[in-house]
């Protein structure tokens, strides 16, 4: 069995996803990597067959993405050229977390392809939606990446097709303990907005991992260095508590480390407000932008002991045994299934 598991690689989260997802299909058969949109620190330990532009989003300071770099970086006719160069008819199984080529080359192909993300989980009728709809949003998220058929991960399960998170074994062997500390990870601000609210907390040690920054340094009470995997693993597991965006890695593996979290939604990113509001009825403080209004919510944080309790058991191979179960061989798409990019059959 050839199975294509592609990963879009503009975020952490869904690298370090894959690199506990691509050991267990390996196991199952013979698997190529496609990656696109490469802008993560994290580098896969695997071969990557398909290394390609795709689409991707450029991090901004501000909050959110910056479009206008996003725009000038995105090129089109590249994009057309990487779906007609993926040989989808030569596997018998696609996956695709959130990776756009994929599922488009499939359509091409009139395969079917296989969705497994969070961004599919934001979208499920019984997952908590943010009070403010963004429709632009909200159809990014539906039709950027069209599979056929869709399995996800949230916060908590929703149904049989949507599972608790992944949680890489990293982050299930680390020792916990608390020395004092807090760990930022906010890779959508710059370091001055970042230091200019954190400062105001003089008795907190803050450790900042900077989306923005080559080098470490430190200011007063707060030690910025840039991304890397090791250190920041240790540093949210020896914390007091972790304030991150309302992605869905670092806040799942927060969550499963029992750690204080306090998320900020990225800015324009609908899954990111669908995920704030999961959280959000769970009971984790959202602090609705990194700004000096909403300032208190940092420190009714910090002043707060609770711990959101959740059971995030490891269900990855039996995630993937039923996809394979299911999917693996069936090379001919359902007829209009990809046209209504439908997500629960």
């Amino acid at each position: 069995m050839k199975i294509l598991y592609a990963v879009n690689g503009t975020g952490n989260g869904h690298i370090t996803r894959a690199m506990e997802i691509i050991p267990l299909l390996k196991k199952k058969g013979e698997v190529d990597v496609l990656i696109s949109g490469m802008a993560s620190e994290i580098k896969l330990p695997f071969d990557v067959k398909y290394k390609l532009k795709g689409i991707g989003f450029v991090f901004g300071k501000k909050g959110g993405v910056d479009y206008w770099k996003s725009f000038v970086k995105m090129n089109s006719r590249n994009m057309l050229r990487e779906i007609k160069q993926v040989p989808v008819n030569e596997y018998d199984l696609i996956i695709s977390d959130f990776e756009p080529v994929s599922c488009w080359a499939a359509i091409k192909a009139k395969m079917p392809s296989v969705g497994l993300s969070n961004q599919v989980a934001t979208l499920h009728p019984l997952a908590p939606k943010p009070k403010r709809i963004d429709v632009v949003g909200k159809m990014v998220l539906k039709h950027f990446v069209p599979t056929t058929f869709n399995y996800g991960y949230h916060f908590k399960s929703l149904d049989k097709n949507i599972f608790t998170p992944i949680i890489r074994k990293q982050v299930r062997k680390q020792k916990t303990t608390d020395k004092g500390h807090y760990t930022v990870y906010l890779p959508s601000h710059d370091d001055e907005r970042i230091i200019k609210h954190l400062k105001k907390f003089k008795e907190i040690k803050w450790e900042v991992f900077s989306k923005h920054s080559k080098k470490e340094y430190s200011f007063k009470n707060i030690h910025i260095q840039p991304i890397h995997n090791d250190l920041f693993l240790e540093s949210m597991a020896s914390s007091s508590g972790v304030i991150c965006t309302s992605s869905f890695g670092t806040p799942s593996e927060a969550l499963f480390l029992k750690k204080k979290l306090l998320v900020v939604p990225m800015k324009l990113q609908y899954e990111q407000y669908c995920n704030a509001a999961m959280l959000k009825s769970m009971g984790v403080p959202v602090m609705k932008k990194f700004k000096r209004k909403y300032i208190f919510k940092i420190k009714d944080f910090l002043e707060s002991d609770k711990i959101v309790e959740v059971n995030y058991p490891d269900i990855t191979e039996k995630i993937l045994d039923t996809i394979i179960e299911n999917h693996a061989g069936k090379k001919v798409a359902p007829k209009f299934e990809h046209s209504k990019y439908s997500f629960f059959q």
